[in-house]
């Protein structure tokens, strides 16, 4: 089957949209200098981009640069959705060794989401959470690792937020010198757990985060039943598993950014 011929005018478009990225501005012949195309086609296309909302001539020193309808073209870019598919054949890894559930959730307004867990292929698994399912962040392990992890200022955010929330699960938030004290002792430990009470026996849940740079990209988390697996045994036995999960990851997330096309990456690292 013959491939379909690429549209040589869009490549050339999205050319001069990644020169226009990494400068503060460009005139035309430096855009038709670094895009190796004649000054009066690299007009052209500015000018087209410019009809389109991308890009505008500024008249004070007459160089294009790019509007805010850029940052729309990073809509559809998602962090999560991408270390997503990086993390799927470790998750399924750690959970092949260890036969508990194992998970990885990142942040969701103010809780935390399942984006891909190992449950169904559990037997141990007593309850089975599929991708899009949410825990909250101050009574699960990831949310708990998440908050202790993240910047300040972000944390903070959080924090109030959940302080005017009038739900059960966001009532310690109301309890900042106990929280505080929760979150520290997280830090100082590297990893968060958490037990939720059961009818037979406490499950218990245990995460570590996954750091790019200063910011919490996600949690990868395991269950287990307290009374199978009493917590110290637990720490001992899983926490150098998931800490070496949640490296493989991070080491295969940054090196896809790295190869990724130059204009991915400068769109992907605005959003914030």
């Amino acid at each position: 089957m013959e491939s379909t011929r690429p549209i040589r005018a869009l490549i050339r478009g999205l050319d001069a949209l990644t020169v226009l990225n990494l400068r503060n501005g460009a005139t035309v012949s430096e855009v038709a200098q670094e895009i190796r195309l004649p000054r009066t086609t690299t007009y052209r296309i500015l000018e087209t981009l410019s009809h389109a909302g991308f890009v505008y001539r500024d008249a004070t020193d007459d160089r294009y640069r790019l509007t805010i309808m850029v940052r729309g073209l990073s809509d559809g870019y998602d962090d999560e959705a991408w270390v997503t598919q990086i993390a799927r054949p470790f998750i399924h890894d750690l959970g092949k060794d260890i036969v508990w559930p194992v998970a990885i959730a990142s942040l969701s307004g103010t809780t935390m989401m399942v984006r891909e867990s190992t449950d169904h292929r559990s037997p141990l698994a007593v309850e089975r959470y599929s991708a899009g399912f949410r825990v909250p962040l101050l009574l699960s392990s990831s949310g708990r690792v998440y908050l202790a992890f993240s910047p300040p200022t972000q944390r903070e955010s959080l924090l109030d937020i959940l302080g005017r929330s009038n739900k059960e699960e966001d009532a310690l938030a109301r309890n900042r010198p106990e929280l505080m004290k929760l979150l520290n002792d997280v830090r100082m430990q590297g990893y968060a757990s958490a037990v939720r009470p059961r009818r037979v026996s406490d499950e218990i849940s245990m995460a570590v985060p996954i750091l790019i740079d200063d910011r919490v990209l996600a949690a990868v988390s395991i269950r287990f039943s307290g009374t199978a697996v009493p917590l110290k045994l637990g720490v001992e036995r899983f926490l150098p598993k998931l800490r070496e999960t949640a490296n493989k990851i991070r080491q295969s997330f940054v090196e896809q950014q790295r190869e990724a096309p130059p204009q991915l990456r400068a769109v992907g690292s605005s959003r914030g």
